[in-house]
Parts: C-alpha cells; structure tokens; sequence
C-alpha cells in the first residue's frame, strides 16, 4: 500500500486514547476524532507527532463528547494518530488534500486497523465512525484498506463518516461500499455537512463536487424537508456569556435543527442554527468552511437522532443474521 513512515505502536495502550474498560457490548466502535491539531506558527510541524503532550490533551479534553455517544452502545476503540495541521491543508484543494493525507496519518490509521482487527475486536461486529479529518481518514480507508481486508466488511454494522462528503464517484470507484438509503439498513455509509443556506455558494473545505447525504432526522435521501419537532435533542453546550463556562449540554429539548438535503450540492441545509455557524478565521487567514458553515454541530445538532439511529442499525444487524440463519 505504499505506506509512507513508521507506524505508530498500537500494542503499546498509551497509543490509544480510548480503549473499553470492560467489553460487555455486542459491538465495537472504531472512532477517528476530527482536526484539534490547529497551529498558525510558521515554523509548526504539518504533521502532529503522535507523542506530542498538547495535541494529545487537545484530543482528550477539546473533543470528548462524539466518541462518548457511541461509547454508550458499543465497545470503543480511538486511536491517537499523527494529524494533519489544518493550517497546512486550507491551501490546498481537494486532490492535494487527498495525496498529502496519504503520508503518516494514514500509515497511522491502517496500523491501528490492524491491530485493532488481531488482538481487540475478536470477530465482533464493528462500527466505523468519525468526523471531519477523522472521516476523511476513515473513507480513505474504506477505499484501499477494506479493499485488500474485504473479509472485515460482513461485519460492518455502518460507517458513520459525518463532516467530510462521500462522493457518487467514490461510490463507483468502489463497488463494495453502500450510501445508506433508510434508517436501518447496514453495511452502509452514513454521511453529511451541516451547512446554513447562505453558504450555497460557498466553498467548504469538507463539500466535494458530487457528494451525497443523507438527512439525519427523517432518514431520507430526497429533498423532504424535517422540520425541528422531528429532531430528538441536541447535544449543543450551552455557554454562560461573560466567563465561557459551559452550563448544561440538554437545555434544548427537543433539539432546534431542522435539516433538509441540497441534492445539487449533496449537503444537509439546517435554517434554525445560525448563531451556531463556525466563527470566521482571523484577518488574512483562509475561510476554509465557508460564512454560514455548522461543521462543529454536524453531531451535536441531530445528537438524539444519531443515537436512536445507532441504535437502530445495531439491532437491524443482528435481525440481518438471525434471518440468515
């Protein structure tokens, strides 16, 4: 596979920063967290090291609660990998992301699927899940890895590789992997960007040209609009204004999104969220999301939702294979 450096050690559990206390589901997650790696210095490595103290506290601390939902259900399994500063892709466009992806961090990646598959996961039907830069990570592998480790993909329950578009062309570029079409088919991948309207014409670093979704509060994959009294809660921390300190999580219930898919620009549209968009960078620095983007509520926004959905696909696979029987 033309891997690019040494793979980081996953027999060794301080290169994990998640591993299951006890394995007492029927399932595992195997979780990729997003971009935390985000340093403007000119002299900043492209590349996080994997040992490095702040990146590794920005993983833990920054970026705990989307591993934490599939933590509920499920066995999870996250790795530390070596990242890609997101300084270093906002510059480039989408093929350039795609080759510079292919250095350490997927080296890392494939490592960690190794190990994960010969010593944790024991046969145990799997979820793949991630966001943003972890969902990247995570479709690349779907397209080389599972390719040469098909064997694994009866056992995939879903891929949840939210933040980052998966593409019709992906899809015929590789025949084994499914789009979802319901709410509980399996062996499929689920996937969306979260944006406000005003961003139609925007770019955004994670909107590839011919990326579908799937909208994650009716299920569907048409254009029917769901409007908030469809959406079972959020997961948006609610921040006191003057010190920042987050109050509660579950203020809002039921959840505020609505969401209706752009079938031209393959996005889930959310109307109801707009002091939720991604703040706008600093001066000179690039846009990379776009004016009215909700990357960082891809999750948090349809949080109940997703959780039911997990729930429901888990329990479509194993009614899959009591009927096979």
């Amino acid at each position: 596979m033309n891997l690019v450096g040494i793979p980081t050690n996953y027999s060794d559990e301080n290169n994990w920063a998640h591993l299951p206390k006890n394995i007492d589901k029927a399932v595992d997650t195997f979780f990729i967290y997003p971009t935390v790696y985000v340093n403007p210095e000119p002299d900043a490595p492209a590349i996080a090291p994997v040992d490095d103290p702040e990146f590794r506290f920005s993983v833990s601390e920054y970026y705990p609660e989307t591993p934490e939902l599939f933590d509920e259900m499920t066995n999870l399994y996250e790795p530390f990998y070596r990242q890609s500063n997101l300084f270093t892709l906002s510059g480039k466009t989408h093929d350039e992301i795609m080759e510079f992806q292919l250095r350490e961090p997927r080296t890392d990646i494939y490592a960690a699927l190794d190990y994960f598959f010969e010593h944790y996961n024991q046969g145990r039907p799997f979820i793949l899940a991630g966001h943003s830069q972890g969902s990247l990570m995570l479709k690349i592998a779907l397209c080389d890895y599972f390719r040469e480790h098909s064997e694994y993909l009866n056992r995939m329950v879903a891929a949840y590789l939210i933040g980052f578009s998966i593409t019709t062309d992906d899809l015929k570029a590789n025949p084994a992997l499914k789009f979802a079409e319901y709410a509980d088919d399996t062996g499929v991948i689920i996937s969306w960007n979260t944006e406000g309207p005003e961003n139609k014409n925007e770019k955004n670093i994670v909107v590839l040209e011919n990326a579908i979704s799937i909208n994650p509060l009716n299920w569907k994959r048409d254009d029917t609009y769901a409007s908030a009294s469809e959406n079972l809660g959020d997961h948006i921390p609610i921040m006191e204004s003057e010190s920042l300190e987050e109050l509660d999580f579950n203020v809002h219930k039921p959840g505020l999104a609505d969401a209706q898919l752009d079938l031209e620009r393959g996005v889930v549209v959310c109307t109801t969220l707009a002091e939720h968009y991604v703040t706008p960078p600093a001066p000179g620095a690039d846009n990379v999301f776009g004016p009215a983007s909700l990357h960082e509520a891809d999750y948090t926004a349809y949080w109940e939702n997703i959780r039911e959905n997990v729930n429901v696909r888990i329990d479509a696979f194993f009614n899959n294979l009591k009927n096979h029987d």
